[in-house]
């Protein structure tokens, strides 16, 4: 912080504000300094080790964010960005995915980093949709949904949500009937599942788990 305070000393548009972001009331903090800003962005060099939780609160606090540019470890930069059927694609993508438009602006080798690290990184950018892919009765129980059917990756997604979904095997017809509704082969594996997809199977599911 005094380092900050000195570098940043001329410039009187800058506020550093020193705290956990995973333990800041980050809404209010929105609401005090941010109210009559209409266009922010997040740019950040993300801590590696908690890039997911510092992305997905900032998505599910529903803030007014238009976009972000952050680096990250590319592994977590290809989850966020996977389209369905591929190895990266997971419950991570669709969560991300149903907000924002994700695309990585460009790969960082390890050699510009002193000392060299392990891992590769990448910058991602991403921008809020105007509206979501999919528009559901609750989005809570969509991540829900969309999390379950990756519990097992090699499993069908019959009987991922069999074991995720409270007392699913007792309601293992009612899974099933959901499924052909929407018309998704319930021997399909979660990661073959757009959003659409697993948006339609949520509201079809929804009366029967609430």
């Amino acid at each position: 912080m005094p380092v900050l305070a000195d570098t940043l000393s001329p410039y009187d548009n800058v506020e550093i504000v020193h705290s956990d972001i995973l333990e800041a009331d980050v809404k209010q903090m929105f609401a005090d300094k941010l109210e009559n800003y209409k266009d922010v962005m997040v740019v950040a060099n993300l801590p590696y080790y908690v890039t997911t939780p510092i992305l997905l609160k900032l998505l599910m606090d529903r803030l007014p964010i238009r976009g972000m540019v952050v680096m990250m470890q590319k592994e977590v930069a290809d989850r966020i960005t996977a389209k369905p059927g591929t190895k990266a694609y997971g419950s991570l993508s669709i969560a991300i995915q149903y907000y924002m438009k994700a695309e990585v602006a460009m790969i960082v080798p390890k050699a510009v980093f002193m000392p060299q690290p392990n891992v590769e990184s990448a910058v991602i950018k991403l921008t809020r949709h105007e509206e979501p892919p999919v528009h559901v009765i609750d989005e809570d129980f969509l991540f829900q949904v969309s999390r379950g059917s990756f519990v097992q990756r090699r499993k069908t997604i019959i009987n991922n949500l069999q074991s995720s979904l409270p007392n699913g095997k007792q309601k293992k017809d009612l899974i099933l009937q959901s499924l052909e509704k929407v018309g998704i082969n319930p021997t399909r594996r979660g990661e073959t599942l757009t959003i659409e997809e697993f948006g339609r199977l949520a509201d079809e599911l929804y009366p029967h788990f609430h």
